[in-house]
């Protein structure tokens, strides 16, 4: 087998195979898929092949989308039986959070293009006969689900395969897998060697091992999962029409009809069983394993189930099915590249792969291909976690997603598994002053403050913290406040050719000694791909700061951005140095009295940044900040942020200091008109279409993207802000936005703008409607709400409070 290709694949369920048929599809055949037994031998084989459209995630709902259109045509095209079943499904709602939930995700599929109604328990009733619909206040039927057969749908995409020229051999194991110096790999085999210019992990419950294999680990547990199957059922051997899958969260559990059977699969809350214990990984002899039942532990949820569809306990439990799955900690696959190595992707970690491996496959062939994917990536790619991901972590969460599974998510819910990881040194002293913190990428971030202990009611409508967030926009915009962004990802990048570089991978001009600018890292094709904040602190030295989520994602562009000979050296210093954001009108007065350096405008003018000394510590002060007042950020060495943090706020207390959170920055930043990355800023659009080209210099000089960004034509669709006339919800990102009757474009991001008091938000429209003053709509949780784009911020649109 010792050869050359483009791409080799590891792994044959139907993850590894979708990719194979859309890289095939999109014109690149030089790929083989190595198997070490048959496909689909590892989880896919003994999946129940479900296949929902049902899904809150707007991105994930366009990748299960895309996955049922093409099974529904997969037989047609390429003449292999698949038994797909055009069932569809009813999930049911309990309580009026999950109707406002079902609302949210209507707004989606309107959007996306699956058909989703919600309906009242006659017509459940109506669509099975058979099922109790007691407790039950409405349901969310999408009509077009349905399920198949998971070796078929994969044996389906691996004959399209072949066909259009790609390669497959099984029974071969990877045994290992090595970076040349060429910047090859190196993928040894059972059956000999190959070399390829990119490697993908698409390994499933192997994938950690696979990953291994290049001193890389994944953040995925291997789960037990139980599916029940009865013996025949009259009831159904007499009617002609399939009942549509139920999703019940009394039962947690799906039930639906298999042949003239019924099934019922089971996701338990406790004793959750870990595949493979202690290690949770298969050895690799393991080949269509399946491991022994436990109905114990299933009982209380068989029971329930039992209840809802009595005629399934009549026929008698007649087959039982308890294999692996394969479940990330936070629900969305591992799509895109590894932190820190080249070339070398995943298409992993999916607890739902039936119903998603043909979308991820084409979303992630396009991103190899082209350098971009249609669809936002942020959410699947495998850099939102890093090293604070590790064992126990993956365990924790992996268990905690799985027993989820038909929960309702709930806005700013955090949900207790594996916390803290990261922290700064005020996490305790925080969470003493009435600290409510969230989590990105392992960072525990202020997210607001409870003031007398009030626990926040989640849910989908304003709730008890609206009040206690507006006191704290009003103290910033009044006052001064305080924030720890200890979280940010910060990057020291220095050397001779530190400008050239910075101004070649950016599309903004790199600021003179002392300056700040925004910047963004384009794609090839002039898609933003990273935003950054870069302050220039000395000749050499540049001081670069982006969100916590993306700090291996920019990493990577900094570090894999450089070329051969360049004097460039770029230190990850997130850890090192501290945040606090210090804003608001006071800011000038209160910082003056903990430091000597002058800080009027002309001395310490708005986007400026230098080091000076604070309260006897050095720190890195920037005049900039996310929520459009006077302020700065400081950024001391980490050791020293708690000593800022009680000088600043013994200094503060004359003038009202307070503290503030993430919630009060939301509204804050929409007041003002700032974009939100991986919400307006995404890899779906350009700098133009995002209303961006002021941060463009074209003038410069070469940077990655220009030519593109040059030869940009037409817009297909082109951000807007907006404020709505909203009751007691907001908009979240992802409804749909209407222009009478007509769907025309998606929001991306919204809420509350406190001292404007107005509901505001973003979004892509078709561009001849994106005009200040055209009149939209939105549906808000079933409420279609008026909506008008607006020419310029709601708060202060020429920048003054920043600048006094």
């Amino acid at each position: 087998m010792n050869g050359h290709a483009r791409i080799v694949i590891v792994g044959g369920g139907i993850m590894g195979v979708g990719l194979l048929y859309h890289l095939a599809e999109e014109g690149c055949t030089d790929v083989v898929l190595i198997e070490k037994g048959e496909l689909t031998s590892g989880s896919t084989w003994h999946a129940a092949g479900q296949c929902p459209n049902f899904v809150g995630n707007y991105n994930l709902a366009k990748i299960h989308q895309y996955s049922i259109s093409l099974y529904k045509k997969l037989e047609d095209l390429t003449g292999q039986s698949v038994s797909w079943h055009t069932s569809g499904s009813v999930r049911f709602a309990l309580t009026e959070r999950d109707l406002d939930w079902f609302n949210y995700v209507k707004g989606i599929a309107d959007n996306v293009g699956f058909h989703l109604e919600i309906i009242g328990v006659d017509k459940i009733r109506q669509l099975n006969p058979f099922i109790s619909t007691d407790g039950v206040l409405a349901g969310a039927w999408t009509r077009d689900d349905g399920h198949a057969d998971p070796a078929g749908l994969t044996n389906a995409m691996a004959r399209g395969a072949r066909n259009m020229g790609a390669r497959i051999v099984r029974h071969n194991r990877v045994t290992g897998i090595n970076l040349l110096p060429s910047g090859e790999w190196e993928v040894v085999t059972e059956k000999g060697v190959i070399r390829a210019e990119a490697v993908v992990n698409a390994a499933g419950c192997y994938a950690r091992q696979v990953a291994q294999m290049v001193g890389a680990d994944l953040p995925i547990c291997n789960i037990q999962h139980h599916y029940l199957v009865s013996g025949p059922i009259q009831e159904f051997i007499d009617r002609e029409e399939e009942i549509p899958v139920m999703r019940d969260p009394y039962a947690s559990a799906y039930l639906r009809q298999e042949q003239k059977s019924g099934l019922i699969g089971i996701y338990e809350h406790a004793n959750l069983a870990e595949a493979w214990p202690p290690r949770g990984l298969p050895d690799w002899e393991s080949d269509s394993e399946l491991f022994d039942d436990d109905l114990d532990r299933l009982m209380p949820w068989l029971e329930r189930a039992l209840e809802r569809m009595p005629i399934i306990e009549d026929a008698g439990i007649k087959r039982i099915v308890n294999g692996a799955i394969a479940h990330p900690p936070d629900g969305p696959p591992l799509l895109g590249p590894v932190a820190g190595l080249k070339n070398f992707w995943l298409c992993c970690g999916s607890s739902f792969g039936i119903a998603q491996g043909a979308g991820c496959g084409k979303y992630l062939a396009q991103w190899m291909l082209h350098g971009d994917s249609e669809i936002n990536m942020t959410g699947f790619d495998p850099r939102r976690f890093g090293n604070f991901a590790d064992e126990s972590y993956m365990k924790d969460k992996g268990r905690q997603d799985y027993s989820m599974t038909y929960f309702t998510p709930l806005p700013g819910e955090e949900l207790p598994a594996a916390h803290p990881r990261r922290t700064s040194p005020l996490y305790e002293k925080l969470k003493a002053r009435g600290c409510v913190y969230t989590e990105t990428f392992g960072w525990e971030r202020p997210k607001w403050f409870s003031p007398d202990g009030r626990e926040e009611e989640y849910g989908y409508r304003r709730n008890n913290a609206f009040d206690v967030v507006r006191d704290e926009c009003l103290a910033v915009r009044e006052r001064a406040g305080i924030l720890d962004l200890s979280g940010f990802a910060k990057y020291d990048v220095t050397g001779p050719d530190a400008r050239s570089f910075l101004d070649r991978i950016c599309a903004n001009r790199m600021p003179n000694v002392g300056g700040i600018v925004l910047a963004h890292v384009l794609s090839e094709a002039g898609r933003i791909g990273g935003e950054m904040t870069v302050t220039h602190l000395a000749d050499d030295h540049f001081y670069a700061l982006s969100a916590a989520g993306a700090e291996l994602r920019d990493l990577d562009h900094l570090v894999q951005g450089r070329r051969a000979g360049e004097r460039v050296q770029v230190a990850n210093v997130t850890d090192e140095r501290g945040v606090l954001v210090l804003a608001g009108p006071a800011a000038r007065d209160i910082l003056a009295r903990i430091t000597d350096a002058p800080l009027d405008s002309s001395a310490f003018r708005w986007l400026s940044g230098r080091e000076i000394s604070i309260a006897g510590r050095p720190v890195r002060a920037l005049r900039v900040n996310y929520v459009g007042e006077l302020g700065w950020e400081l950024h001391p060495p980490m050791k020293y942020l708690e000593e800022l943090y009680d000088a600043l706020q013994e200094a503060g207390t004359a003038f009202g200091l307070a503290d503030f959170g993430l919630y009060a920055v939301n509204s804050l930043r929409l007041e003002k008109g700032y974009r939100g990355w991986g919400a307006e800023l995404t890899n779906e659009v350009t700098m133009i279409d995002a209303d961006m080209a002021r941060f463009l210099r074209l003038d410069k000089g070469d940077f990655v993207g220009r030519q593109a960004t040059l030869e940009q034509r037409d817009r297909n669709f082109q951000l807007v802000y907006f404020e709505v006339d909203a009751s007691d919800s907001d908009v979240r990102g992802g409804e749909p936005l209407y222009h009478g009757d007509e769907c025309v474009g998606v929001t991306t991001s919204g809420g509350y703008g406190h001292y404007v008091q107005k509901s505001l938000g973003f979004g892509y429209v078709i561009p001849q409607l994106a005009q200040p003053g055209t009149q939209l709509s939105i549906d808000l949780l079933g409420e279609r709400c008026e909506a008008r784009v607006l020419k310029e911020p709601a708060y202060d649109p020429a920048n003054e409070r920043l600048k006094i």
